[in-house]
């Protein structure tokens, strides 16, 4: 079978035991090394599937229950992949691959106005109890910062907010931007904590109506303000821009125009941070799985095509961060929750979301492991003297 033959020449790392739907075994890789994993296809048609399209087909199966684990857990099945795809050296079909990449990131990525909210809503209008069941009681939906891998889920997300109000040295009444606001963790502390005047856009219906209960139970309605706007259409002049977990939902072909946004909105000697998972090797395209089912219009951008577009508006970078490995513990302690409020997921949604959802967790922190795929946080400014010229200030 063409898998089995593709399987043969991935897997030289770890086990893995395929059963086909003829209940025929194949091995693949050394027995008995670790990761291991068994499973079984229960649909003929996966035979040529996972041949041609293995990125799609592959979750798909798994959230159709069409393939089925048999032995170890999906962290043990993915691992196995992603291991063994890390290692591969590059052969002529993805270089060729390689070349239409800018062309399919402008299809794949187009997020006009309109279509950035249908983008966004697909994904950020979900349930929002399905939400509070796997993340910290802030409902911080971004990679947080370990201190210590040890920390829990709460320290950690409390210390990424810290971590980047540090980076913008935010002083009482300074106005702040906050593009991409989430359900309002950061906007709500950077007032309580700072002193800051807020406003706040998403693109979120759902993420808006939750933000403004939140800043009304906890007064803070004079100094924070939440818009539902695409960040293109907000005007004004602010000392501070934040943007969290929000340029991966922008797309290629904007990246000029939201960096040329964000000059245009910050003051003369003006402080932005934009927080951003990327890709640490270059340009690609994101999994058609994750783009069909998680985040449609979405995608990482590696530090080149985010320079680039920097550079052209005359904004300096003035300090950049690479976090590495904090969004694969975040995802460790998402996904442990997510396992232990299953049976109330799929009492909202199904047993086929829930694991599509395990899926796209568990995909995501194979990503951080050994795909190559980290955070950045690049701070940007228009004057180079905005910032101390060394981190001292970071941690003062």
């Amino acid at each position: 079978m063409p898998w089995s033959h593709l399987l043969n020449y991935l897997v030289k790392s770890g086990s893995l035991t395929v059963i086909d739907a003829g209940n025929k075994t194949h091995h693949f890789g050394v027995t008995g090394q670790k990761p291991a994993s068994a499973i079984r296809l229960l649909d003929r048609s996966l035979h040529y599937k996972l041949f041609f399209n293995p990125g799609l087909y592959l979750g798909e199966a798994y959230m159709d229950g069409t393939l089925i684990l048999e032995e170890g857990s999906l962290n043990d099945f993915l691992s196995v992949l992603a291991i063994n795809l890390s290692k591969l050296q590059p052969g002529l079909l993805k270089k060729t691959a390689d070349a239409f990449t800018p062309a399919k990131q402008l299809i794949q990525q187009y997020n006009p106005v309109g279509r950035a909210q249908k983008n966004v809503a697909h994904h950020y209008d979900l349930s929002e109890k399905l939400y509070t069941l796997f993340l910290d009681s802030g409902m911080q939906y971004s990679c947080a910062y370990y201190t210590n891998p040890a920390n829990s889920l709460e320290q950690a997300q409390q210390d990424k907010m810290r971590h980047i109000a540090a980076k913008l040295m935010i002083k009482p009444g300074m106005k702040v931007l906050d593009i991409g606001s989430g359900w309002g963790g950061l906007a709500a502390y950077l007032a309580q904590h700072y002193g800051a005047d807020v406003t706040a856009v998403t693109l979120s219906v759902e993420q808006l109506k939750k933000a403004q209960q939140r800043i009304q139970a906890a007064g803070l309605q004079d100094t924070v303000r939440f818009y539902l706007k695409d960040y293109r259409e907000v005007t004004g002049s602010f000392d501070r821009v934040v943007s969290v977990g929000m340029l991966e939902h922008v797309g290629v072909g904007f990246y000029d125009h939201y960096f040329a946004k964000i000059k245009e909105l910050l003051t003369p000697d003006g402080i932005a941070l934009v927080h951003s998972i990327g890709s640490l090797d270059g340009p690609c395209t994101t999994n058609p799985w994750l783009r069909k089912y998680i985040f449609p219009g979405g995608y990482s951008p590696a530090l080149s095509e985010v320079s680039r577009a920097i550079e052209k508006t005359g904004l300096f970078m003035t300090d950049i961060e690479v976090l590495r490995m904090h969004y694969a513990y975040t995802l460790q302690a998402w996904q442990k929750k997510f396992r232990e409020a299953w049976q109330t997921v799929a009492s909202i949604y199904d047993e086929r979301f829930c694991r599509m959802w395990e899926f796209y967790l568990v995909m995501a922190e194979m990503e951080f492991l050994y795909m190559g795929t980290g955070v950045y946080q690049i701070q940007l400014s228009k004057d180079i003297c905005a910032v101390p010229i060394t981190r001292d200030y970071m941690t003062d």
